[in-house]
């Protein structure tokens, strides 16, 4: 998580800023890692369930793949303190330094100058752009500099490009090979290591169990933006991110030296069927045990669980296009720290897991999952009217958006589940998967082919449009709910990331 974490909140921004990518074209390599994983996680689950080696058939996995993830994430610094080094020789850092100092310093830029002296130096376009949004009626004033900002950092995209371009693309091309590899490598250990905590897990404590690796996920989450932010490089483009990348590889090595200390997988499965067959003696009948479950869904079962799965790509849409594009969006249209935001709505979305939990128990699924949606429609739509002068209020936006998505996540996915019968929890477990990581493929490539076409404004009324949707889909839902439930303090934090 905590390589997400910072794939999320870094390889946009080098993209854009450094080697000079579209929104579009900068989404659709952000979508890679989901499209990787809709054929990579079952396929290398498959191969970890056929695995036999002194190790397990799941350590080995995440064995190689984190070595590999690691040296080549790390691997990447190389490549973004070159294009860094062309950036800065080519004065783009500087002419980005200069407006940036004067928009924190609420100065008042000569716009008309910068433009026409670029208009004279051939970026028409540019100019063009900046004319549109001067005289354009329809955007308030205190709007427009935010408009022209926007117009202004894309010219500085494209600047970057013109410096790609000199370099033959060949740094940019290892670049992009390089993080193919790591994206390649996260995906080969990322269905073993999640299917080995059911392997060597009670069904009874898988919750419990579950609950522990989301807490953990969140955790590393927070522990990837204060690094972001120790170093500074949660606010200026155009910064060398060499600490967050080696910091990160080194994590994750620690972790990997860690578990290989502590966990003894073939040593956790003998354990592991030894008291899964106290457990059945005990608890259930030899009718039970020998059950097997044939019951299919009703029409209307069905139509719920389509309903459900629509409510989850839509309510995807929108918040993954915000995370994606935020460490973009923030401090040029906002000029503000993009990490801090970030670690609040991660703060908040972990203080609302325990009463989130109780609620649901008490008040049904549906109901609950309809308040996030609510919420997290409102917040989204609010941050849209958010200018420099009131940039102060992301915060509060980012809180009630952690919340939200916690109260969606914590109920979604067991509704989805509901619907299954004993052998089919896997198969369910798929759908909800595949329709989440669908959102996760198009949202990228299409919020950002909307911010090309419409500035970098349409972020949140996009995200707040995609969650509305989600709403009307899950207000018919009429299957999946259990109300009256009882849960522990601790699986109230069991949900699905």
């Amino acid at each position: 998580q905590i390589f997400w974490q910072t794939y999320d909140s870094l390889i946009a921004k080098i993209l854009i800023d450094k080697f000079g990518l579209t929104q579009t074209w900068s989404g659709l390599i952000m979508a890679l890692d989901n499209i990787l994983a809709l054929f990579m996680l079952p396929l290398f689950g498959l191969l970890s369930d056929k695995t036999k080696t002194r190790r397990g058939k799941r350590t080995p996995y995440i064995l190689v793949g984190t070595i590999i993830a690691a040296v080549s994430f790390a691997s990447l610094s190389f490549m973004d303190a070159n294009q860094t080094k062309l950036i800065e020789q080519a004065n783009i850092t500087t002419e980005y330094n200069i407006i940036y100092e004067q928009i924190q310093n609420k100065e008042e830029i000569d716009w008309d100058s910068i433009f026409d002296d670029l208009n004279q130096q051939g970026y028409h376009s540019s100019y063009e752009k900046y004319q549109e949004v001067k005289n354009d009626k329809d955007i308030r004033e205190q709007f427009r500099n935010r408009e022209i900002a926007d117009v202004y950092y894309d010219y500085l995209s494209i600047r970057a490009f013109e410096v790609t371009k000199a370099n033959n693309f060949v740094n940019f091309v290892l670049f992009i090979v390089l993080l193919l590899v790591v994206l390649i490598a996260m995906s080969s250990f990322r269905s073993p290591a999640v299917a080995l905590m059911p392997d060597v897990t009670l069904k009874s404590n898988r919750s419990k169990a579950n609950a522990v690796i989301n807490l953990m996920g969140s955790a590393a989450a927070v522990v990837s933006i204060l690094l972001l932010t120790v170093f500074g490089l949660s606010k200026k483009s155009y910064v060398y991110y060499t600490p967050a990348f080696i910091g990160v590889a080194v994590v994750m090595l620690i972790a990997l030296a860690v578990f290989l200390w502590k966990v003894n997988e073939p040593k956790m499965l003998d354990e592991y069927n030894l008291l899964n067959k106290e457990y059945e003696a005990i608890h259930l009948t030899e009718e039970e045990q020998a059950e097997v479950v044939t019951k299919k869904l009703t029409k209307g079962e069905i139509t719920s669980l389509f309903l459900i799965l629509f409510s989850v790509f839509f309510w995807y849409m929108g918040y993954n296009a915000i995370i994606s594009k935020l460490s973009d969006y923030a401090p040029k249209q906002l000029n503000m720290d993009f990490a801090l935001p970030l670690l609040v709505a991660q703060g908040a979305a972990i203080a609302a897991f325990i009463p989130i939990g109780i609620l649901s128990s008490k008040i049904g699924r549906k109901k609950m999952i309809l308040a996030g949606v609510l919420l997290l429609t409102i917040s989204f739509g609010t941050g849209f009217f958010l200018t420099e002068n009131t940039s102060s209020l992301l915060y509060i936006v980012l809180a009630l958006t952690g919340i939200a998505w916690a109260t969606i996540n914590v109920n979604s996915f067991p509704m989805a589940v509901e619907l299954a019968t004993g052998d089919d929890i896997g198969k369910y477990t798929g759908y909800y998967y595949a329709f989440s990581m669908a959102a996760q493929i198009i949202t990228p490539i299409l919020s950002g082919l909307l911010m090309d076409n419409f500035s970098r404004s349409i972020l949140f009324p996009y995200a707040a449009i995609m969650v509305g949707i989600s709403f009307v889909t899950m207000f018919f839902v009429r299957h999946g709910d259990v109300k009256g439930s009882s849960k522990g303090i601790l699986e109230s934090f069991d949900i699905e990331d």
